[in-house]
């Protein structure tokens, strides 16, 4: 069963800790298993074959508060698709990854970006392109330029890593939860915003009885 995230308490008992369910999503062979591999364990595995789906947790310690990552590594395998839409109902974010050396798995990715737009409403979900294995850059079919283009037209966010170099994946990562905290904060700010209109015009009304 998918969860909002949740605010709970963090062990130094001081900051909140939100929860966020991240899911990596794309063709079989891109990297994805490597990639959460890599941020969890800081270590890579060339060959990490999913079957229906994985699931690390990472935390991270920021200013703002604690992040607890859940974090689900979805199997690229046409037969597994519809098996991996359940795994994303729920989801705070997403990372679309594809293998930079490979132009069809950009293709595939934008298929699982169209997947997700039918799930979420564009403000429920981070969502990144990733283009993995910059370590491969002689066999490169996609040019930095396209990806980032793409996701520039589509509001994602965009990097390009290496599992096995470990070239920015940890960037990416902490990029989503800066943008994950960014809208909690905003959220909280519009509700607050709320609030105190509304005292204020209890307020009013209160004085236009009294007089």
């Amino acid at each position: 069963v998918a969860q909002k995230a949740m605010p709970g308490t963090s062990l130094e008992g001081i900051r909140p800790t939100n929860i966020y369910k991240v899911v990596l999503l794309g063709s079989t062979s891109v990297g994805k298993s490597s990639l959460a591999y890599r941020y969890v364990k800081n270590d890579f595995k060339e060959s990490l074959p999913t079957v229906g789906c994985s699931f690390f947790t990472q935390t991270l310690n920021l200013e703002a508060g604690t992040i607890k990552f859940e974090i689900w590594d979805t199997a690229g395998q046409e037969k597994y698709q519809s098996v991996c839409h359940l795994y994303y109902r729920g989801a705070h974010a997403a990372l679309l990854v594809y293998d930079i050396a490979n132009k069809e798995t950009l293709n595939r990715a934008k298929l699982w970006l169209r997947d997700l737009e039918k799930e979420f409403l564009p403000d429920e979900i981070v969502i990144a392109l990733v283009g993995n294995k910059t370590d491969l850059a002689a066999e490169r079919e996609v040019a930095t330029e396209e990806g980032e283009e793409f996701a520039r037209t589509k509001g994602l966010l965009f990097m390009e890593t290496s599992a096995k170099s470990n070239h920015q994946v940890n960037d990416i990562f902490m990029a989503i939860a800066q943008e994950l905290l960014q809208r909690e904060q905003e959220k909280a700010s519009a509700q607050s915003s709320r609030g105190r209109s509304t005292v204020d015009l209890g307020v009013s009304r209160e004085r236009t009885r009294c007089c």
